[in-house]
């Protein structure tokens, strides 16, 4: 771990955006271990903590972070608030350390899968968290009531984002949000119960641009918006995901009003008190450092009034 990290930290524009921001910091399964979930990895590893102690040690050592928040062992929080001035709070969210196991994985694995409801009753265990119930319990009394945005940060997509099998049967990715269901309408239910319109949900991890309005319930057609969710594809890594297959599967969910994944970039978001505007970037080719950079497309969100519209 520390090897890779002293990789990175020798490319210079990244030594140029530490040098030039200040950051706050989510991660997410990478960091450690392609999907592992709390105390899990895909593999059943019996030594697996020993492996999440080091990983977050080198993290905690190369990454901008307190002294308070030297990691324990195998724990590290990284839960926090920020509040910005009579602007906006933001919230740091950890969907890694504190979730149960992924529902229905392949046999002899833990990790993701992709799975039917019929097939998969445990997906809709009410108990079933992704978050923990300590931080579910912290993230809803923490919603800000004075200010114009809360603004959460955590690892990925939360809209529902269902693909389509060959019958037209509707398949969740139990990775996610979408693998935690139940957890996902607990958070909403408190935006929604405090009638916090300018909540915002940024994600990552999917190396795609998405624009979603997050419904107080995905099972139920017209249902109310209470959020609004943008996902920043990845800066170089390519996308596992053809544009074609985004296209089909935003077909099935008319919430998610905007999906490109064969494009590398960012997001910069523009906030006041009133509305936030987001620019979603993309470079011309991620593998040259001096690449052209252009907007593929911009969004804005009232205050009052939950949803991104196109701009």
């Amino acid at each position: 771990y520390r090897a890779r990290y002293a990789q990175y930290k020798r490319d210079p524009l990244l030594q140029d955006a530490h040098a030039a921001c200040p950051w706050w910091l989510v991660w997410d399964d990478h960091e450690v271990d392609n999907d592992y979930a709390n105390d899990r990895d895909q593999r059943l590893e019996p030594t697996f903590m020993r492996r999440r102690a080091w990983a977050y040690q080198a993290y905690w050592e190369h990454m901008p972070f307190t002294m308070a928040q030297r990691p324990r062992g195998a724990h590290m929080r990284i839960v926090d608030r920020f509040r910005w001035g009579d602007l906006a709070t933001l919230h740091l969210l950890d969907d890694r350390q504190y979730r149960d196991h992924h529902v229905c994985p392949r046999p002899g694995r833990g990790g993701s899968n992709t799975v039917r409801r019929a097939e998969c009753p445990a997906l809709d265990d009410p108990k079933r968290s992704l978050l923990g119930a300590e931080q579910e319990r912290w993230f809803a009394d923490g919603l800000d009531t004075l200010r114009p945005w809360n603004l959460v940060a955590q690892q990925t997509l939360m809209a529902r984002f269902a693909w389509r099998d060959a019958k037209g049967e509707p398949v969740y990715w139990t990775d996610g949000w979408d693998g935690y269901p139940a957890a996902r309408q607990r958070l909403l239910n408190a935006v929604a119960d405090r009638r916090l319109s300018g909540t915002v949900v940024l994600g990552g991890d999917v190396h795609t641009h998405y624009v979603a309005s997050l419904l107080r319930d995905f099972d139920k057609p017209g249902s109310d918006v209470v959020a609004s969710e943008f996902v920043g594809t990845s800066i170089t890594s390519r996308s596992n995901v053809t544009q074609d297959r985004i296209d089909a599967a935003r077909a099935h969910n008319p919430h998610v009003i905007y999906g490109r994944g064969d494009k590398r970039g960012a997001i910069v978001f523009d906030v006041n008190a009133k509305t936030l505007r987001a620019d979603l970037l993309g470079v011309d080719d991620a593998s040259k450092p001096d690449s052209a950079v252009s907007t593929l497309a911009r969004f804005v969100v009232d205050a009052a009034k939950p949803g991104p519209q196109k701009a």
